[in-house]
């Protein structure tokens, strides 16, 4: 028997369920991009907030749109939108199940639309979880008008980005004279709210719109967030822990997560969610300070993590800060370099590095490097260049920002000669792999071609050359065979 509506009164008692009834929600909040991320973040705040209403909550169910996985629509329909949330604790599992999804469509085959969805009046909030890349924006943040995905949107019928989406959304509310939603990024993009509405007004120009883009411009919302919990790729394994503690029913989507939850959310008018009931989510005034201190102090230690721990074999987060110099070299980068620019005190700087170091160690998360390896040309600019040249400009090394690119470029490297268990996913892939191919065995020829891309690095950086050499000596010995004498070497 598979988890639905009839199987929830047969849920043993130590399995969390909603206090309401799934089958009475109606839709209020739209999401793009349902995938681990949302079923193990929004969805759960959006259960607690329904749980906290009561029946006055029920209008705040989610219609929850994939954007590539037809199949997670499909298994998530056929369990009446119920699935597991794992909470994977060092000491254990525990399981809840969510309702907060009333509806899961794949946007691909759609009947109604997700632009007439987000016009439909009952939305109030539509959210989105599409990942850096799914915004297509240049190095300055702005919208890239010569991105293929967004070209291909501008006189499409049924618009395929998020951008585009939105923006055809937002002129059905205005030509029904309605009243927008709160637009409401959940992405690790800086100021994603500020960013996400400069590139719909950008898309809403490019379109000859001028008219919608000052509509927009004058009563669109789109607040500032900061999202923050490790939710891997589902397995085998969840999929077995879920069916052993929900009593022997299967769950075809369940979702693992970490203990931790944060959710961070600036200021907006309107009706909303009683989200603050989940411990964690917090309605703040500038969410900066918070989105700075993830953005670098967390994202960009996992990708060195996760690049350096490619190369070393280490294949999960657990995995490579267990290993004694790694887990040194990351403690140092995290709080000695990736904390330029945040704004916390020492205390508090210390106390957030060692929490982090804490939820990297958790062996009940299995979260791989593959994964966090993904868009590295996309993810530099804001999580590793931004603290990197505040440390230079200011007189301060910075070995592990140097580690850390010598290191994706050795995966790229490693990737372009085809070696075996190295796969990296990219947009800009093939520009990577020709630089490759053109400096094979050459690190300062790789070190200068890679830190010329200002796509992925920006304008050139304090002492340049400088910059390059030690990029390039990293990059010498990284190719070398003893890689666990060098990473213990560095963190001595």
């Amino acid at each position: 028997m598979f988890l639905n509506h009839a199987a929830l009164s047969c849920l043993p008692a130590p399995v969390r369920r909603p206090a309401f009834d799934p089958a009475r929600l109606s839709t209020g909040i739209v999401h793009l991009g349902c995938g681990n991320f949302h079923r193990a973040h929004q969805a759960v705040a959006t259960q607690a907030a329904i749980d906290a209403e009561g029946d006055a909550g029920l209008k705040w169910g989610i219609t929850a749109a994939t954007m590539r996985r037809p199949g997670l629509a499909r298994h998530l329909r056929a369990q009446d939108n119920l699935y597991t949330l794992l909470t994977r604790k060092p000491q254990g599992s525990s399981a809840s199940v969510i309702g907060s999804i009333h509806e899961s469509i794949f946007a691909g085959d759609d009947a109604v639309g997700l632009p007439e969805r987000i016009a439909m009046p009952q939305t109030r909030i539509v959210t989105l979880t599409v990942t850096a890349s799914g915004y297509h924006l240049k190095p300055n943040g702005r919208l890239n008008p010569q991105a293929d995905a967004i070209r291909a949107d501008l006189n499409a019928e049924r618009p395929r980005t998020a951008v585009g989406i939105l923006t055809a959304g937002l002129a059905r509310v205005r030509e029904n004279g309605g009243t927008p939603p709160v637009i409401l990024s959940c992405d690790n993009v800086t100021e994603n709210g500020a960013t996400l509405r400069q590139s719909v007004l950008d898309f809403a120009a490019l379109q000859g719109h001028d008219a919608l883009a000052a509509w927009i411009e004058r009563n669109v919302q789109f607040p500032n967030t900061m999202v923050d919990r490790i939710a891997p790729t589902t397995t085998a394994r969840d999929k077995a822990d879920a069916r052993h503690l929900l009593g022997g029913l299967e769950d075809r989507v369940p979702v693992s997560a970490e203990p931790w939850f944060q959710w961070i959310i600036g200021p907006f008018d309107g009706p909303r969610p009683a989200w603050e009931a989940h411990a964690g989510t917090r309605f703040v005034s500038d969410v900066s300070v918070f989105e700075r201190a993830k953005l670098q102090m967390l994202n960009g230690s996992h990708m060195l993590l996760g690049y350096v721990g490619a190369l070393a074999g280490l294949d999960t987060v657990a995995a490579a800060t267990r290993d004694p110099a790694l887990a040194e070299l990351t403690t140092r980068f995290i709080r000695d370099e990736q904390s330029a620019g945040v704004t916390l005190s020492a205390d508090e700087l210390d106390s957030y590095t060692q929490s982090l170091m804490t939820r990297f160690r958790n062996p009940s998360i299995v979260h791989e490097a593959a994964r966090i390896g993904r868009n590295g040309s996309v993810k530099m600019t804001d999580r590793v260049m931004a603290p990197l040249r505040a440390n230079l400009l200011a007189g301060r090394p910075a070995p592990g920002a140097t580690l850390l690119i010598a290191a994706w470029i050795r995966c790229c490297a490693l990737q372009e000669q085809g070696a075996p268990g190295m796969t990296l996913t990219d947009p800009h892939l093939e520009t990577l792999q020709r630089a490759c191919a053109a400096t094979r065995d050459n690190p300062e020829a790789q070190a200068r071609t890679f830190l010329a891309m200002q796509n992925v690095f920006g304008p050139a950086l304090p002492d340049h050359d400088r910059q390059v050499q030690a990029v390039a000596s990293m990059l010498h010995q990284l190719a070398q065979d003893n890689l666990p004498a060098f990473l213990r070497r560095l963190a001595a």
